[in-house]
Formats: structure tokens, C-alpha cells, sequence
């Protein structure tokens, strides 16, 4: 299952075979920023996680689990990132929405829009009633994504999030449907 969305400029699409070297570039790129929230993002990653995570992330053998996005520029088709759902709950129809942009492509709306984008494939795809964006409180950048996003903030979780064995407070986002109306 093929499936790609975009705002006009960006693109979230499934990853692809090829995006191997483009995603280990990235994430090289990346380290010094996102290891510190992201523990995958270490100082020895290898073009074999690379492609192990890749071939991990066909969408029709994932079950209903998760959905993981490459992000790329429309035009150039730059590898930007990735977006993903994950921790889907069916009983009650939420997800948590994750996101990371390569170093070199920060502050420029990328995650944002990424954000947006999974989000809507969430509502109107899968038919999601509430996505939830969990960021570390000390990770602001994440926080300002969530929020240009037109998530609401609801609060301050304790030690919500194990980041390299330490556990962290978090700060806890909600997206229902109609933010992405007004956003």
C-alpha cells in the first residue's frame, strides 16, 4: 500500500528501498540536534540501521501498529525527515504522532507541515478521533512544532518518557480533528 500526501511544497510519502542512503545522510547530518531526544540517533548509527529500519516499514505488513513517513521536499525530492504514527489504540481511536527533520532543514516549517499532513492521513485514512504529540519538556523545538501545528497543549506528564535509561517529564499535545481546520 502506496501512500503519499502533500501541502504543495512538502511530501510525506512511504519509504521506499532507495531512500536507504538518503535517510542515513540525514540522519549523520542530524546527530549533535536529535540524539538527545531521540536515542535511535547515536553517534555509531550505520547505513545498516538505515536499511534495516527501512525494510521494517512496509505499510501493508505493519498491521494496523504504525505508519512511518519519508518526508521530502516536493520539488527537489530532498530527504527531510520522517513523521510517523504510532501506539495506535482502536478501542478508543488515538495515536501518537511523531516527527524529526534533518538538521539542515530545521525552522522552515518542514515539521510543521509534516505534522499536519500525518495528521490528516490519521483523521481521514484511518479514522482517528485524537492524535496525541508527546515531546520532552526540554525539547522546545518539538514543543513549537506541536504547537504551530494547531496541537493543544494539556499539560505536564511525569516522567512520561524514558530517553536513554533517564526518565523524562513530558509535555502532552492533543490534535482532534477540527485543529486542522483552523491551524
Amino acid at each position: 500500500m502506496e501512500a503519499e500526501l502533500t501541502d504543495g511544497s512538502i511530501l510525506i510519502r512511504t519509504y521506499r528501498d532507495t531512500d536507504a542512503p538518503l535517510l542515513y545522510e540525514a540522519v549523520r547530518e542530524s546527530i549533535p540536534e536529535v540524539s538527545k531526544w531521540l536515542p535511535w540517533c547515536h553517534e555509531n548509527y550505520s547505513i545498516t540501521e538505515s536499511r534495516a529500519f527501512i525494510s521494517a516499514r512496509e505499510l501493508p505488513s505493519q498491521g494496523d501498529e504504525w505508519y512511518s513517513f519519508a518526508v521530502v521536499d516536493r520539488e527537489s525530492g530532498k530527504f527531510l525527515g520522517g513523521v510517523g504514527l504510532n501506539f495506535i489504540n482502536r478501542v478508543h481511536q488515538i495515536a501518537n504522532l511523531g516527527y524529526w527533520v534533518r538538521s539542515s532543514a530545521t525552522k522552515l516549517g518542514v515539521a510543521t507541515a509534516a505534522t499536519r499532513l500525518a495528521a490528516r492521513f490519521g483523521f481521514e485514512q484511518l479514522g482517528l478521533h485524537r492524535i496525541e504529540i508527546v515531546a520532552a519538556v526540554g525539547n522546545l523545538a518539538s514543543q513549537r512544532v506541536a504547537e504551530k501545528a494547531g496541537a493543544t497543549r494539556e499539560g505536564v506528564l511525569r516522567k512520561r518518557l524514558l530517553i536513554n535509561n533517564e526518565s523524562h517529564d513530558a509535555v502532552m499535545y492533543s490534535l482532534v480533528r477540527e485543529d486542522l481546520r483552523v491551524a
